[in-house]
């Protein structure tokens, strides 16, 4: 079992920056790829960024390609978002998810379904 706690979100204006992390519990976290989803208003959940269990392979959805990151670090159980130059559509509640199947390996990273464990998620808005 593995609980997952975002924090970090907020408030920021569009060309700042914001990061988000994801405390996991448990001594497996290493076994794990991450995922960041998010949710807006009215509409559905959506793939963001995944790393695979070892912080060798990272993909991003299209919309965030240069201007987000995933970086994790295992020795701290923690995944990250970091945002940089967030724009009006990034509003969004954020969610981490665990995946102990290799997804990123397979192509269906995006597929929220296939994910394990989901955090709570954190409320981000973007300000123009």
């Amino acid at each position: 079992q593995v609980q997952l706690v975002e924090s970090g979100g907020g408030l920021v204006q569009t060309g700042g920056s914001l990061r988000l992390s994801c405390a996991a519990s448990g001594r497996t976290f290493s076994t794990y790829g991450m995922a960041w989803f998010r949710q807006a208003p009215g509409k559905e959940r959506e793939f963001v960024a995944t790393i695979s269990s070892g912080g060798e392979i990272t993909q991003y959805e299209d919309s965030v390609k240069g201007r987000f990151t995933i970086p994790r670090d295992n020795a701290k159980n923690t995944v990250y978002l970091q945002m940089n130059s967030p724009e009006p559509a990034d509003t969004a509640v954020y969610y981490c998810a665990a995946d102990a199947s290799g997804l990123v390996y397979s192509g269906l990273c995006s597929d929220a379904r296939g994910y394990d464990y989901w955090g709570r998620g954190t409320q981000v808005t973007v300000s123009s």
